[in-house]
């Protein structure tokens, strides 16, 4: 087993490193770490559950002050809200680079507190410090935390044969929102400048947050969604195979009902990135019983939040397929991200042309 180049650990090394070692063994963990879920489920005793997740805090300063700490806390909060359970409350470690300065360091915090309050989320506990080797955009780690009832928490492992799987807002939005916020002027070039502006407006969609809230209003587990994840490393196609495996199920997709936007499309050509596998925060894959689809998607579309049903959880025995162009084939983990590769290209490439 060899660790991958960058990004997370494969699969492989998470099952046979990381999962044996877990620490004391504790009766009230009902959820503890496994591949492709989101969230540890704690009980709490009478009827209430704490839902938990950590995850890098990623600042990009290129994405200017106030996008950074919104784009920092939703990342945070978006795998939380997967639960079902709404996020409440944020420890975060804050390790900034040497260089900060302390007018940078107040924009960036009263932003991230600004995010925190509208999503109704209080900060618990956290340590704040500047240390040398400490880098854009990992400058530290946060842990947020859900609270509620045991019968309204879902989680990746949690679908069932019939339902319906429905993904939120379509392919690729992280990757598309994070290249025209840093290349606007490539964008620009070669689709004009009022494409490249209004292609900006992605970046506010990187969240999962309000779609998981609104999809689980709806009812939850036998009477409505049984399981979410976001499409995070690897996109929508990642995600897919990742709630298959969790759930251990089969899974029947049909590429063409995943919603791919026009300009997303454009960008990803321009990128030469396929956008069914590339990084998608702000994409939500859910599943849901089969009597309870119409009522999730029209609650999403009152809440302005565009989504399909594109497959079916199927029998185990089946296995993971997907219908391309009519031809249906396994659906296999993309593994390795494009986005990554694809950005580093650009940027080495912005840098060569100034």
């Amino acid at each position: 087993m060899e660790l991958p180049t960058l990004g997370k650990i494969s699969p492989e090394i998470f099952q046979h490193v990381i999962l044996p070692a877990l620490g004391a063994q504790r009766s009230e963990v009902v959820v503890p770490p496994q591949h492709g879920v989101d969230v540890g489920i704690v009980d709490l005793g009478n009827g209430q559950v704490m839902a938990v997740t950590t995850d890098p805090v990623f600042i990009v300063p290129a994405y200017g002050w106030e996008r950074a700490a919104w784009f920092a806390v939703h990342i945070l909060a978006s795998d939380a809200a997967t639960s079902g359970l709404r996020p409440a409350y944020l420890a975060i470690d804050l390790n900034l680079p040497v260089d900060i300065t302390a007018e940078q360091l107040e924009i960036l915090w009263t932003a991230m507190h600004r995010t925190c309050a509208d999503l109704g989320i209080a900060v618990v506990a956290g340590h704040t410090a500047r240390y040398e080797g400490c880098n854009y955009p990992m400058v530290g780690g946060a842990t947020v935390i859900a609270v509620g009832p045991a019968n309204r928490y879902v989680t990746p492992a949690m679908a069932q044969v019939g339902d319906r799987v429905i993904v939120t807002k379509g392919a690729a939005i992280e990757a598309a929102g994070l290249f025209a916020v840093t290349f606007p002027d490539r964008l620009a070039a070669a689709y004009g400048q009022e494409f490249a502006e209004q292609a900006q407006a992605l970046f506010w969609q990187m969240s999962v947050v309000a779609d998981a809230m609104t999809a689980v209003s709806v009812g939850v587990r036998d009477d409505g969604v049984t399981a979410m994840h976001d499409a995070t490393e690897c996109g929508v196609l990642g995600g897919l195979v990742e709630i298959a495996e969790a759930s251990k199920v089969g899974l029947r997709v049909v590429r063409d009902q995943i919603i791919v936007r026009e300009d997303v499309a454009k960008i990803c050509q321009l990128f030469a990135v396929d956008p069914y596998s590339a990084i998608s925060e702000g994409t939500l894959i859910l599943t849901v019983r089969p009597h309870k689809v119409d009522a999730v998607l029209e609650a999403l579309a009152q809440h302005n939040i565009a989504a399909s049903v594109v497959g079916e959880i199927m029998p185990p025995d089946y296995g993971v397929r997907i219908v391309v162009d009519g031809q249906e084939r396994p659906l296999e983990h993309p593994r390795v991200d494009p986005f990554w590769a694809a950005f580093g290209r650009a940027l080495a490439e912005a840098e060569q042309g100034k």
